[in-house]
């Protein structure tokens, strides 16, 4: 609808508008550069948006985009890949050239999974859902576009829902599944919109519930990776405990970039100093008075295997979890965050520079190293139901490449191990293969859309005839040899 409001739409519906703002004119001659055009899309909207390219680049028009979508880059003309790797391990030039160039290259991380894609399902079975015994039961689901919908999914297990953008999905888990299981968590009786659905059962049978976004994991430059995952905590810890600070009656106090004491403070532990400009963003300049290791004289003098509490600020997780690998505590979850692509952050990197993507990833670390905390504690004590926990994620593979969306997998199957619920909102066909249980959403869009076209294991929705994801998925099931 024209009058629409904007927040009420989709992540793919919000970006083909945009697309076609820029797109739907007739030029010729002009060079268009698009960051991720695909995020958000479905695969079938995807190769809709492809062709649009394609006869833009035929009108005369050169495109450069960046892009992680393996269907834009077998499309392509001419690739540059960038690497090898991420952050200090990256920024070269790893392979240029078409798509048979970069696949031949032993160097490129990308010719690599478009020459040998993923095999599903990667741990060669999936989880049996015949002795599911808790179900999550949704009935008359009817927000936004739903056509009072019954659906269920199964507690202990990774599921996914698909369907091509403006279908529902994000209807379902955030107005309906949410809500409902927050109100129960919080024993808000009857609290959510009863018009929004007639009844969810199965609750009970969770815990604790966490709603895992892209959102930042902080706004100031005060929150850092080693923060958020309270890893810092410990190494204040270590360092007070050291015989230097012991006698000089240091406290881990002493080694927080946000208390006044051990900070430096001409930058006030932030390292730089912010520079307001009239009628211009501010602008930052390190802090001459540290050399941008937030620490004053005194407290850098405290040294752990030759290092300052300053120096292992500057570390990378990579590096970090190597140096702090005889501590459990800090050695551990660093090494989570290395599992999942991110060692190459650094451990003191504002928390405002990190990328969605990231940002979701150390969230989901997070709640590995809960679980494994609790798993620690609980060894003395009757292990905990499967199911307590449940984690919902709307696109988590937004920003990902493909050698990261296998290591994403990775986390989110070992959360599932771990005895907790993982419900994923996701266009990504590596994603949605990966589901020991799938629900498809559709057939269309907003009007047309809002009912269950498909439900089950992926090979059992791959056989639909209706569903819009079923012809996709039945080529990511069976790997056409690619000449």
């Amino acid at each position: 609808a024209l009058g629409r409001s904007a927040k009420t739409l989709s992540g793919g519906e919000s970006q083909r508008i945009r697309l076609a703002a820029q797109l739907g004119s007739n030029l010729r001659g002009v060079l268009y550069v698009l960051d991720e055009p695909t995020i958000g899309l479905h695969s079938r909207d995807n190769l809709r948006l492809l062709d649009t390219l394609t006869a833009l680049r035929e009108k005369g028009n050169s495109l450069v985009i960046v892009e992680h979508d393996e269907e834009t880059m077998r499309r392509a003309d001419h690739i540059v890949d960038l690497g090898p790797r991420a952050g200090i391990h990256g920024g070269e030039v790893v392979a240029t050239g078409t798509l048979r160039d970069i696949e031949r290259s032993k160097n490129s991380e990308t010719g690599r999974c478009l020459k040998s894609p993923l095999s599903h399902p990667i741990r060669k079975s999936r989880r049996s859902l015949t002795d599911v015994e808790q179900w999550i039961d949704i009935r008359g689901a009817q927000a936004n576009n739903l056509k009072n919908v019954d659906v269920r999914f199964p507690i202990g297990r990774l599921s996914v829902i698909s369907g091509i953008s403006g279908s529902g999905k994000s209807t379902l888990m955030h107005e309906v599944l949410w809500p409902a299981v927050r109100d129960e968590l919080e024993e808000k009786k009857h609290a959510s919109d009863s018009h929004l659905f007639k009844q969810v059962t199965g609750i009970s049978d969770i815990e604790a519930a966490y709603e895992v976004d892209q959102s930042p994991i902080g706004k100031t430059s005060r929150s850092t990776p080693g923060t958020y995952i309270k890893v810092f905590d410990e190494i204040r810890n270590l360092y007070a405990q050291l015989p230097v600070s012991r006698m000089r009656g240091y406290s881990a106090s002493r080694f927080s970039f946000n208390a006044e004491g051990g900070r430096c403070e001409a930058c006030k532990g932030q390292g730089v100093i912010k520079l307001e400009m009239s009628f211009l963003p501010s602008s930052y300049v390190p802090c001459e008075d540290c050399g941008e290791k937030r620490y004053n004289a005194q407290t850098l003098e405290v040294l752990y295997n030759n290092k300052s509490i300053g120096d292992v600020m500057a570390m990378t997780i990579e590096e970090a979890a190597e140096f702090f690998s005889a501590y459990q505590k800090i050695g551990r979850p660093l090494s989570l965050l290395v599992d999942t692509g991110l060692g190459y952050l650094k451990l003191g990197q504002p928390s405002p520079t990190l990328s969605g993507g990231e940002a979701q990833r150390l969230k989901l670390v997070t709640q590995l190293k809960r679980g494994i905390g609790r798993a620690q504690n609980e060894r003395i004590r009757k292990m905990r139901k499967p199911g307590t926990t449940l984690y919902l994620l709307e696109e988590p593979t937004i920003g990902l490449h493909m050698a990261d969306v296998e290591l994403l997998l990775k986390v989110l199957h070992r959360l599932v191990d771990e005895g907790n619920t993982v419900i994923v909102i996701e266009h990504n066909l590596s994603v949605i293969a990966e589901a020991d249980y799938l629900v498809d959403l559709g057939p269309e869009a907003g009007a047309e859309g809002g009912q269950i076209v498909a439900f089950g294991t992926p090979e059992e929705v791959a056989k639909n005839r209706i569903s819009r994801t079923a012809p996709f998925l039945r080529d990511v099931l069976k790997p056409i040899e690619r000449a």
